[in-house]
């Protein structure tokens, strides 16, 4: 008979066996997922300033297939070959930008937003159809479009997560929570242009004011409560330290009606629950209530 020092060897070589070999599929599970990078790497003297990169071919396919609510006809864009090879032919030029080659500050947040926004599509358009960006953001073994997808700028692989959360936050404008697109309904509006260098503080502030001038987004009931999207709650800090701080820096975009009681510090504040619904034109963008969900992107 085994004595009990002997079992529980045998037992504890067992545990490693079999933790070694979960270990093993959940590697080989997250090496599977990850997708080739988009776009291309470039000779190293062909890179050029993200201030010279030329949106235009990706202006003409939002006003093609994204409408003036934003919302996406992927089913007409996935079946059109031109047009999704125009998307991918748009990331190559995109990849030749590189962060080491001087650009304004302007340039560098029209490039990272459109960046960031035709990633996403390229990522939808590639499980297309489906219902919710969600269904492809799994958080442990398994394909994460938002971070298993990345884009090469500079040589270097750029994944959405990293582009919003390592460069568009870092770069000190907040309204850039109203300009990335995660494909869902409770998203800002895709504009229906690409954003440009010359008018990125005019189309922030545009698409910052539509934002809150959707219920879904931003309502005050009779009561008096503000009944906020999440994106405030996820990311409000970035636009002041406290409720008062953040809805002061934003009051200029809130209904007229309504900017008063925004900035009074005693207004209760409600986060509505968050739409991941796909962002797609046969969807009604909503106007009043929102359908339930959760979960920080």
């Amino acid at each position: 008979m085994l004595s009990r020092k002997t079992m529980m060897k045998l037992s504890m070589s067992g545990f490693f066996a079999t933790a070694a070999a979960a270990a093993i599929v959940i590697v080989t599970n997250a090496t599977a997922s990850a997708k080739e990078p988009l776009g291309r790497a470039w000779p190293a003297g062909q890179y050029i300033s993200m201030d010279d990169v030329d949106h235009a071919v990706y202006d003409q396919l939002l006003q093609t297939y994204v409408n003036g609510d934003g919302m996406v006809n992927y089913a007409a864009w996935r079946g059109t070959d031109t047009d999704r090879k125009s998307l991918q032919n748009y990331l190559v030029r995109l990849s030749q930008a590189s962060p080491a080659v001087k650009a304004s500050r302007a340039g560098q947040l029209a490039f990272w937003i459109n960046a960031y926004n035709a990633t996403t599509i390229e990522g939808i358009l590639q499980v297309y159809p489906t219902s919710s960006i969600r269904n492809h953001t799994a958080k442990v073994a398994g394909y994460n479009l938002w971070k298993d997808l990345p884009l090469l700028v500079g040589g270097k692989p750029h994944s959405l997560d990293a582009m919003e959360h390592q460069i568009l936050r870092k770069m000190g404008e907040p309204r850039i929570h109203f300009a990335i697109v995660c494909a869902s309904v409770g998203c800002p509006r895709l504009m229906n242009e690409a954003y440009t260098p010359d008018r990125i503080e005019e189309q922030l502030a545009l698409n910052t004011r539509d934002f809150f001038s959707r219920s879904q987004n931003f309502q005050v009931d009779q009561s008096g409560v503000m009944h906020v999207s999440s994106i405030l709650d996820w990311f409000g800090e970035d636009f002041g330290p406290t409720q008062q701080a953040q809805f002061t820096a934003l009051q200029q975009y809130l209904p007229e009606n309504a900017q008063r009681i925004a900035v009074n510090p005693r207004t209760r504040l409600v986060y509505q629950d968050y739409d991941w619904s796909l962002n797609e034109q046969r969807r009604a963008r909503a106007t009043g209530t929102t359908k339930s969900g959760s979960g920080k992107r």
